[in-house]
């Protein structure tokens, strides 16, 4: 029977398993991250801000605001929704003066393009770029509900 019997090992104890999460990878890994992000967010968020509308987008709640509208016919020709001269057209050096006269006068005005299905992309930028100059927070772009029986559902 002498042989038996165990003897606690010297010098060494033994333990259970350990269950303790080690971090520091996780930490490296979030710092990378974290620098990818601070470095990639300043080149995704130049540029003109534009929520694009989707064909069968819904109707904006009405606001207290009467909208400042801006519209841009396919000719190039500039119209601007003020007082009695709305169908007249205006210079396009003097859209972000008088834009800018009027949020100005009334700010928080909801600011709003309205152009030609055939105007270039880059002219209604341009457009939206002059208003933004001006002082507009944010430009929307306004749409037309297609017609059910129109082929044409863009």
């Amino acid at each position: 029977m002498a042989g038996n019997i165990q003897r606690p090992s010297r010098g060494r104890k033994r333990h259970g398993a350990m269950a303790e999460i080690n971090v520091v990878p996780y930490i490296d890994v979030m710092l990378v991250l974290l620098i990818i992000f601070m470095v990639t967010a300043p080149l995704i968020t130049q540029g003109v801000k534009v929520d694009l509308p989707k064909a069968t987008s819904k109707p904006l709640e009405p606001d207290e605001k009467e909208p400042l509208i801006v519209s841009i016919k396919a000719d190039g020709s500039y119209y601007i929704n003020l007082g009695d001269k709305a169908q007249e057209p205006i210079a396009p050096e003097l859209v972000g003066e008088r834009v800018a006269i009027v949020l100005r006068a009334t700010p928080g005005t909801p600011v709003y393009v309205g152009g030609d299905r055939t105007v270039p992309y880059g002219d209604v930028v341009k457009l939206m770029t002059i208003l933004q100059d001006a002082g507009a927070e944010s430009v929307g772009l306004m749409t037309e509900e297609p017609s059910p029986n129109s082929p044409d559902k863009r």
